[in-house]
């Protein structure tokens, strides 16, 4: 791979030797740049958990994709540019106060001269990584994070409402993507998938958040949110369009 144009993909101007303020310029140009979505999910397209094939899918097709496709690509990106990067396992939070299995998440892991938690791939999340071995507040312009020790895990938390709640939690091993192929095929073809339930397409803007789930457009800018219903498959391909730069056909 050719880094300079996945950093085009990402319109990413800034600095390229390894170092935090890098990884943060360039962990907030990919969280603006590429969404979130499981578009390919309800198109009957197999996701594959090959690294050329992640790569042309987001650099080359200008897609977006889930956790195993946007930290996949981008731990790529980060070790050719020098960075060391580890692929963790995580669960995501459930309702009921646990937590998924193993490898339903992808999140990265940068070693500095301090270590980073690095995760492009949750949707509406931290903007910048964060510092895994700081257990205080981690504000992000309001956002606020904290990492808790629980025996061998790590759980990610975020304070909403002045209330913390867990998003997942993870360990410190080092895995490959072949190891999270498994939970990728589930999410892929089980009805309790949340990916199989409904399309989703969704990025983060400068000052809010832009998403397209189900039928629905929502934006929320600095605090106003505005939420329309899409009436027909025209009016939902447009909105790709305009809002994400994805262009599908509409069915047959």
């Amino acid at each position: 791979m050719e880094g300079s144009r996945y950093l085009d993909r990402l319109n990413y101007r800034g600095p390229r030797e390894v170092s935090a303020h890098t990884l943060r310029e360039l962990h907030t140009a990919h969280m603006l740049a590429v969404p979130f979505e499981n578009l390919d999910i309800h198109l009957g397209r197999p996701i594959v958990l090959d690294e050329e094939k992640l790569l042309r899918k987001i650099v080359e097709q200008r897609r977006g994709g889930f956790c195993y496709e946007l930290n996949g690509a981008f731990c790529v990106l980060l070790r050719e540019m020098g960075f060391e990067v580890s692929m963790l396992s995580a669960g995501v939070a459930c309702a009921d106060g646990g937590f998924d299995p193993p490898f339903d998440h992808m999140a990265l892991l940068v070693e500095l001269r301090e270590r980073w938690l690095v995760d492009v791939g949750f949707g509406d999340s931290f903007r910048e990584p964060l510092l895994l071995d700081q257990r205080g507040e981690q504000d992000q312009n309001g956002d606020v994070y904290r990492l808790i020790e629980d025996a061998k895990h790590l759980i990610l938390n975020r304070r909403v409402d002045g209330e913390w709640k867990p998003q997942y939690r993870f360990t410190l091993e080092a895995y490959q993507l072949d190891d999270f192929s498994e939970m990728c095929r589930y999410h892929q073809t089980s009805p309790q998938s949340p990916f199989t339930q409904r399309r989703t397409c969704s990025r983060a803007t400068p000052g809010g958040r832009i998403t397209v789930t189900g039928m629905r457009l929502i934006i929320t800018d600095r605090g106003k949110r505005e939420e329309r219903e899409l009436n027909s498959e025209e009016e939902w391909l447009a909105a790709l369009r305009e809002h994400f730069g994805i262009e599908l056909k509409a069915a047959s």
